[in-house]
């Protein structure tokens, strides 16, 4: 059964940086494009980044663009989110998630908090 674990989440200053980890077990890691998502209290979750299973093209919202960095190590069946010059904006439960080509995103994390205060 596949199962998604993040962490690294945490308080933070307007400005600081934290990184996200999400560790994979139970499929074929990379077979699989990743993705991570946050949802902020009242709001709807929505898209952050993205990797692909192959060649490891990547995708970001227009609100993280050039603040924040997603990557994969295979050999470890995890997917990180190096954040940067963060906002109060980006506090969220942000997730991780896996999906093959085609099918949408189909495995999912439980969550982090991810608190940025001003």
């Amino acid at each position: 059964q596949a199962q998604l674990d993040e962490s690294g989440g945490g308080l933070v200053q307007a400005g600081g940086s934290l990184r996200l980890s999400c560790a994979a077990s139970g499929l074929r890691f990379s077979s699989y494009s990743l993705g991570w998502f946050r949802q902020a209290p009242g709001l709807e979750r929505e898209f952050v980044a993205s990797i692909r299973w192959t060649g490891g093209s990547t995708t970001y919202a227009d609100s993280v663009k050039g603040r924040f960095t997603i990557s994969r190590d295979n050999a470890k069946n995890t997917v990180y989110l190096q954040m940067n010059s963060l906002k109060p904006e980006d506090t969220a439960v942000y997730y991780c998630a896996a999906g093959l080509t085609g099918f949408g995103y189909r495995h999912w994390g439980q969550g982090t908090q991810v608190t940025v205060s001003s």
